[in-house]
């Protein structure tokens, strides 16, 4: 799963629901409701400059889409519309990550990046999911500790126990059974495909384009299935393996192998004679082949004794794992890790001032959409014995992630069964989907992608970037990678087979 850091991831149950907790969701019929939505009502956005080109407004979806005229729910949606009319070709949907991303947020933060990339060939637009920024939220009620980062995460304990993780998460699948409501059921990728639809219709598109992203890479791909006749130019970045007896535990499982591709980036970047020059000394070890080494002594020297600094914050093992886990997402982030590592290596027990570090805990609101999408997707095992072997297994595979990514969930003591089947990524359906993949990338690693290509089969063509980082286009700084999407949505043409981009800079 891809469970990103955030950078980017509100009913009263009635009295049966209560002593049932949450059973299966709204059972849903694939299709939207019928009948044309009203068109939405476009105003200024609260949160943009007076001048800002930004608009907002309120998609009504149903809770359930199988009872269309029951309970409906608020969705945030945002645009930018072209600045070229003439050039205008339709909509290009922003897919955020997540699950719980924004894509009002998206529309904020790379509206104004991609209308230049593609020179004004569509309207920018994009929705919060059901639960997500602005839309209407769900909760959980989740305690301070529990929504601590890597508590929510299953980090097991030293050593690799999973006593804790287990009583964690079945305390929070309790909690949101008994507050979550059917908004919290009714969240999963199903609906949120069928919330797109609703929202192509209200645009007035008979097709559109798309930009998923990381989690939104599987969205998109559901619609580009479900809905074939509906998709324009698709493009999904950062994707993630498709398989359906496994969606999210598939990919937080493959975050393992994503942190072993990724690290040696960090390790070349630590080892730099570079990182000795100027005001701040940030190099970690002499050589690259050393850093792995000194990371792990340091994490599981934190793991027997964590290390208290000024401001109070507790830095553990999990805590330094979770911290490189999300540095590993992108450059920039390197030297506030190596800043980490050197502060927690420091002799003496005084504390020591501490450097910025990755956000400890997460809004309930968010916790309820990460925890509800990814239980409400597919089942996932119950037997306890089952998750300690695994993660004994992957501790010694994959020690920089310790056994987190096949940890306990939530998902194992949900309560009910899915309301939908996953879906079958399949090769049928127009050729119109190029997918764009950094080959180092520690959240979807480049292994789950190639099995989103063979799904599609001649469907796509995958643009692989000799980059690490989570997120290519219009992120990695490749040119080569860039170009080929921005043409691809600019004037339709795309790459005739796979393309490999070499490093750029």
């Amino acid at each position: 799963m891809t469970l990103q850091p955030r950078k980017a991831l509100l009913l009263t149950l009635s009295a049966a629901a209560v002593a049932t907790g949450l059973s299966a969701g709204p059972a849903s019929a694939d299709t939207t409701p019928q009948g044309k939505p009203p068109a939405l009502d476009w105003g200024h956005c609260a949160d943009a400059p007076a001048d800002s080109s930004r608009e907002c407004a309120t998609l009504r979806v149903p809770l359930d889409y199988g009872k269309p005229d029951g309970r409906q729910v608020d969705l945030a949606v945002s645009r930018i519309r072209s600045d070229r009319p003439g050039a205008r070709r339709g909509a290009l949907l922003l897919i955020p990550g997540g699950p719980g991303g924004s894509g009002v947020a998206e529309v904020a933060g790379r509206g104004r990046k991609l209308m230049e990339a593609t020179r004004g060939t569509y309207d920018i637009v994009g929705f919060d999911p059901r639960g997500a920024g602005g839309s209407e939220k769900a909760h959980c009620g989740l305690s301070d500790d529990d929504l601590e980062f890597t508590h929510l995460r299953p980090w097991p304990g030293p050593g690799g126990d999973i006593t804790e993780n287990a009583a964690r998460a079945r305390r929070v699948a309790d909690s949101c059974a008994r507050n979550g409501g059917e908004l919290l059921r009714s969240m999963s990728t199903a609906n949120e495909v069928r919330d797109i639809e609703r929202f192509r219709q209200a645009l007035g598109e008979e097709k559109l384009s798309a930009v998923g992203v990381s989690y939104g890479t599987y969205v998109g791909a559901v619609y580009a299935q479900k809905h074939p006749e509906h998709t324009d130019r698709w493009v999904l970045d950062s994707n993630g393996d498709p398989d359906p007896s496994r969606v999210a535990r598939g990919w937080s499982a493959n975050m393992s192998v994503g942190a072993d591709d990724r690290f040696p980036d960090f390790a070349r970047w630590a080892a730099d004679p570079a990182r000795d020059s100027g005001g701040k000394k940030q190099r970690l070890a002499r050589t690259p082949e050393e850093v792995r080494p000194l990371f792990l002594a340091l994490a599981a020297q934190l793991d027997r004794e964590p290390r208290k600094f000024a401001d109070g914050h507790l830095l553990t093992g999990d805590r330094l794992r979770q911290n490189l886990q999300q540095a590993l997402y992108d450059d920039k982030s390197f030297g506030t890790l190596a800043d980490l590592i050197l502060a927690a290596s420091r002799d003496g027990a005084a504390p020591v001032e501490a450097p910025e570090l990755a956000p400890v805990t997460i809004p309930d609101t968010e916790a309820a959409v990460m925890v509800g999408v990814l239980c409400n997707d597919v089942r996932w095992p119950k037997s306890l014995a089952s998750y300690a072997r695994e993660v004994a297994v992957d501790r010694v595979r994959h020690p920089l992630t310790a056994g987190m990514p096949v940890g306990v969930m939530p998902c194992a003591f949900w309560k009910g069964a899915p309301a939908d089947k996953p879906t079958r990524i399949t090769s049928d359906g127009p050729s119109n989907v190029l997918m764009v993949q950094n080959l180092r990338d520690p959240a979807t690693p480049y292994s789950g992608a190639l099995k989103m290509r063979e799904a599609f089969g001649d469907r796509a063509r995958l643009v692989s970037v000799d980059s690490g980082g989570h997120g290519a286009y219009l992120d990695s700084g490749n040119a080569c990678g860039d170009r080929a999407v921005s043409t691809f949505l600019t004037t339709g043409e795309r790459p005739g087979r796979d393309v490999f981009c070499k490093a750029e800079g």
